[in-house]
């Protein structure tokens, strides 16, 4: 399916919530909004897909894998609510790309300067793990905020799952393998910049540092031009 070029951010984040495209998505989102975990057991949980968040005139387009059930699943907002997202704008904020280094609910005032953060899949899935059919729906989302998205001169993509998306809507053959660090310059202008994805599986173990995350994100920001 093409992007609908015509959709504006506004009208694309509510085609995003109502979407229902995936049985699986759906049931475990659910599911998940409603046994909570024990530490949230009296908030109330989104529950429904998440849009993409940022700046409308953003340089640096951020992609991640997918929303986290307890995080983004929770509270509505990319990368908002769980350690991924106490990594990820504590280090925006330190490069001066965030207003402030804490994200915890969508209305903390928490602003981007010139970074839109997605995901090529705007569910949570269960096990963290989507399907390439639930990723296949998802396409045109993406594929749509990167038509409004004019202005991004970076692809800042966490994880090899981002970077295989990103490569399969920029058309990048043949790809490089994935690695920490790795820049990829287009034939548009563009660049994409790797970085290991801010999970905890890569920061309680170190796989990912704050100096070696610093360091990818300000280079990402110099590319950019910002």
């Amino acid at each position: 399916m093409a992007a609908r070029k015509t959709l504006t951010l506004n009208d694309l984040e509510k085609e995003v919530v109502k979407c229902r495209k995936c049985p699986r998505l759906v049931e475990w989102r659910e599911q998940v909004a409603t046994q909570k975990r024990a530490a949230y057991a009296d908030e109330k949980y989104w529950g429904k897909p998440v849009p993409g968040f940022g700046d409308p005139k953003a340089k640096i387009l951020i992609v991640g894998l997918a929303p986290g059930a307890h995080g983004s699943n929770r509270t509505g907002r990319m990368f908002t609510g769980d350690q991924s997202g106490v990594w990820l704008y504590d280090a925006l904020y330190r490069a001066g790309l965030s207003s402030q280094s804490e994200a915890v609910s969508v209305d903390d005032g928490l602003k981007l300067k010139e970074v839109f953060i997605t995901a090529p899949v705007k569910c949570a899935p269960p096990a963290n793990k989507p399907i390439p059919s639930e990723k296949e729906n998802c396409k045109p989302f993406i594929e749509t905020e990167l038509a409004c998205l004019k202005s991004v001169k970076v692809f800042f993509v966490l994880g090899s799952y981002g970077y295989a998306s990103v490569a399969e809507l920029v058309g990048l053959k043949p790809k490089p393998k994935f690695a920490h660090g790795l820049e990829v310059k287009l034939e548009t202008g563009q660049t994409i910049v790797c970085s290991y994805h801010c999970s905890q599986q890569n920061t309680f173990t170190k796989k990912l540092t704050r100096p070696m995350f610093d360091k990818v994100i300000k280079r990402a920001k110099r590319l950019s031009g910002i």
